[in-house]
């Protein structure tokens, strides 16, 4: 059953998000030209960073300064599940960090969507520079080395995935219509009929999130049936950190949490405003989140009551 709109609080915001996210980054990336200085031209429209929040901001501990980084669109910040290292998908490029360094990695892509598997593999979608020899749009994309090469999968020319994430087998995107496939090659088309801005399946279970105008959905059959989650505030952004924690940003930048696959949570304390979201429970215990602020890359621990600058 197609969940009504009148169910989110937060819908017009919600629908400047979206808006921002499907026009965002229309045009082909330029691989002979170099990169613009970063700006808060980002896939979603964060609401400012309350000042006791930027006061609480350091540096990470073992980086003298953050890493520096000049890109124009940063459309997902992640770590590397097999090395830690920090992955940056923008407009440019794939990003990787090396040591205090970030450096570009394989052909210029511009990437819209992207999303990293537990043994490493890389998927994403969006627009190849002239050079990159790969289909406009790009369809589904992998990466097995890193992002020093990618191989097209499937709908190459065909499909932009905005949202875009990977389960434990299924890998679901949304592209105007909401599709899924296990084989990577064969996708089955979800009858969703609203417009999604956010996805994330969880690494172990594979069960589906989706922030939409209709609020924070939920799905255990890849996107068939869905029900209605209720955070404290309607949910722009949605990331697992592990197959029960749920880390949402919501329409007033805030991060709520969830340890129980989104039934109960609790609200941070202070707006942070990002722009994209991915959040990941360590072998300690904590779960770290990592996001993007008008072009900064920070890391939280503590659902935005402190920040560390990552990159920026």
């Amino acid at each position: 059953m197609t969940p009504r709109f009148s169910r989110c609080a937060g819908a017009a915001t919600l629908g400047t998000a979206l808006l921002l996210t499907l026009s965002a980054c229309a045009g082909t990336p330029q691989a002979a030209s170099p990169p613009a200085a970063a700006t808060a031209s980002t896939t979603v429209t964060p609401p400012p960073p309350e000042p006791s929040a930027t006061a609480a901001t350091t540096t990470p501990s073992g980086h003298a300064e953050p890493m520096e980084l000049s890109v124009s669109h940063i459309h997902a910040a992640v770590r590397d599940p097999q090395t830690g290292e920090l992955l940056l998908a923008t407009h440019e490029g794939l990003y990787r960090q090396h040591g205090d360094d970030l450096t570009q990695v394989g052909p210029v892509i511009d990437l819209m969507g992207f999303a990293v598997a537990a043994d490493g593999t890389l998927y994403a979608s969006g627009h190849p520079s002239a050079g990159a020899g790969l289909p406009e749009p790009v369809g589904l994309i992998t990466s097995t080395d890193g992002g020093a090469t990618w191989q097209v999968a499937s709908r190459g020319g065909e499909s932009d995935f905005h949202a875009l994430t990977v389960g434990p087998v299924t890998v679901v995107g949304f592209d105007g219509a909401l599709r899924s496939t296990t084989d990577r090659q064969t996708w089955t088309t979800g009858d969703l009929n609203l417009p999604v801005i956010g996805l994330a399946a969880s690494p172990e279970t594979g069960i589906l999130l989706a922030t939409t105008q209709a609020g924070l959905l939920r799905s255990t059959d890849d996107g068939v049936s869905w029900e209605t989650l209720s955070p404290p505030e309607a949910a722009v952004l949605v990331a697992w950190a592990d197959d029960e924690t749920v880390v949402a940003l919501t329409v007033t930048g805030r991060l709520a949490v969830s340890e129980d696959g989104g039934r109960t949570w609790t609200q941070g304390p202070r707006s942070i405003g990002a722009s994209t979201l991915w959040a990941e429970r360590g072998a300690n215990g904590v779960v770290e989140v990592i996001a993007v602020v008008d072009g900064t890359v920070i890391a939280t621990t503590d659902q935005g009551s402190s920040v560390q600058v990552l990159a920026g």
